[in-house]
């Protein structure tokens, strides 16, 4: 399509108009500055022009800075559906459901753990398990499994890993209710029964920063965040389970698309109306994987807990660590929204988007009412990551949704072939970042020219008001998947 029927709306969006191809219900918005336009794909721009065209969308079709070309959906995708009118699709989801972000904040300074990073990154390299199908120190029968389906972080606190606060901090009190064990699949168990407490592989880190810029002096503080603080960021999701649950319903919704004579552009938006029984399985069977995500970011966060106590022979006072917030940017749920002056229920997806929820509302914890949803923006293991804060601009204009990384400019096969002949891990040294991978092809895929410059991502979505900037947080120890 031409690329000529886009439209500049202002200097941090896009519009891809709603005859940019046959058949869409609704425009599309793309957050992207002109630095970043550069770097769009022919494809992503097609993708969110493709969600425009399924039934019941409400408002436009989505798509944040990091946009990049993804199954179906575009990563970076927001979409808003109808509950009675539209439909759900695991393409708005992705195969790694409830992939998100959990940033633990202490009381130690940068200061204290240089001169033993190297030491922090070996133990807790040691302590949790990464890589291509990694397994996990935590060992679930079936029952054990079915009951962490149904309760989430929940089932990780009551088994001793972290206490009852760290639910008041995590999205949904880090369990979705609804979730149907029975809707799982036996290949769906074996895949996840060892890989509960993992990071597994590719993007997914455990990474030790420093804040070095604060952006909003109050905000940080009532985040609890200082100069030069040491903060840990834990990126992973619900591992080979929630990849299998997808692939699972990928082929049911196949089947509902023919079903329900839904006419679609690309085979990859497979889909079914909400209400329909594919539909509600699919969302049930989700909800299970998403709360597997959060039991593993829980898990995940008791380790590295014990791993900085172990190294630096420091109390839980003396550490304080604890937990700012964690997120979810893989994902589709029911929501309240305000549309045409109205308050509708609607099926929000967020693939490669980030929730950013307004202060006052409802579902923040008690601690964060006054200020807004602290966001989590991850960049890549060399540059920087960022806290921000949701706004009312959000809900207004993006579903309470914004950005959830840097977003790739390079395939991992593209990656590998610019890194040959190069260390990364050396040239990482050599900046002060210290990393542990569980392979050298890993560092090549994420090393930093992989991605967006995340600084740009993040300035678009500040800019754009859907987001707000409080602090930026530099890597100096990373553990890869």
């Amino acid at each position: 399509m031409p690329l000529e029927k886009l439209r500049r709306i202002n200097a941090v969006k896009i519009e891809v108009p709603q005859d940019y191809k046959p058949g869409m219900r609704t425009k599309g918005i793309i957050y992207v500055d002109e630095v970043l336009e550069k770097e769009l794909e022919a494809q992503s721009i097609a993708q969110v022009a493709n969600v425009a065209t399924l039934p019941g969308i409400v408002g436009a079709s989505l798509a944040m800075p990091d946009i990049h070309t993804g199954y179906g959906f575009t990563i970076g995708g927001v979409a808003a559906f109808d509950i009675k009118d539209g439909i759900i699709s695991p393409g708005g989801v992705g195969y790694d459901i409830n992939c998100g972000v959990r940033l633990l904040r202490s009381n130690l300074k940068k200061e204290d753990v240089i001169p033993r990073v190297k030491d922090l990154v070996e133990v807790l390299y040691n302590q949790i398990p990464s890589g291509v199908g990694s397994k996990g120190k935590i060992r679930l029968g079936h029952e054990d499994e079915r009951k962490l389906l149904l309760k989430g972080a929940r089932w990780a606190v009551e088994n001793g890993f972290g206490s009852r606060e760290d639910l008041e901090y995590t999205e949904s009190g880090g369990c979705i209710d609804g979730a149907d064990p029975d809707l799982i699949s036996q290949r769906a168990y074996e895949r996840g029964r060892a890989q509960q407490g993992t990071l597994g592989s590719g993007n997914h880190f455990t990474e030790i920063q420093y804040i070095d810029e604060i952006y909003d002096e109050k905000a940080a503080e009532s985040l609890g965040l200082f100069r030069d603080q040491i903060t840990v960021m834990i990126h992973t999701g619900s591992r080979g389970f929630g990849h299998q649950v997808c692939t699972d319903f990928l082929e049911v919704m196949e089947n509902a698309v023919k079903k329900y004579n839904i006419e679609l552009p690309d085979k990859e938006l497979a889909c079914a109306p909400y209400n329909s029984p594919e539909a509600q399985d699919y969302l049930s069977a989700m909800k299970a994987a998403a709360n597997y995500a959060w039991a593993n970011r829980q898990c995940i966060m008791h380790w590295v807990k014990e791993s900085f106590m172990q190294v630096l022979n420091a109390g839980p006072n003396a550490l304080g660590m604890s937990l700012i917030y964690d997120v979810a940017h893989n994902i589709a749920k029911v929501e309240e929204h305000t549309v045409g002056g109205r308050k509708v229920k609607l099926i929000v997806h967020r693939k490669g988007a980030t929730r950013a929820f307004p202060p006052g509302h409802p579902e923040l914890p008690n601690a964060y009412k006054s200020i807004g949803q602290p966001v989590l923006i991850p960049g890549d293991m060399g540059r920087a990551s960022f806290v921000l804060l949701g706004t009312e601009m959000a809900m207004q204009e993006s579903f309470g949704s914004t950005c959830h990384g840097a977003g790739r400019v390079m395939s991992r096969h593209q990656a590998i072939k610019r890194a040959k002949g190069r260390s990364i891990r050396r040239e990482m040294e050599d900046k002060g970042i210290f990393v542990r991978s569980a392979g050298r092809e890993t560092l090549a895929e994420e090393m930093s020219e992989a991605y967006k410059d995340i600084s740009n991502v993040v300035d678009v979505v500040h800019k754009a008001g859907i987001s707000k900037k409080v602090a930026r947080l530099r890597p100096i120890g990373v553990i890869k998947g």
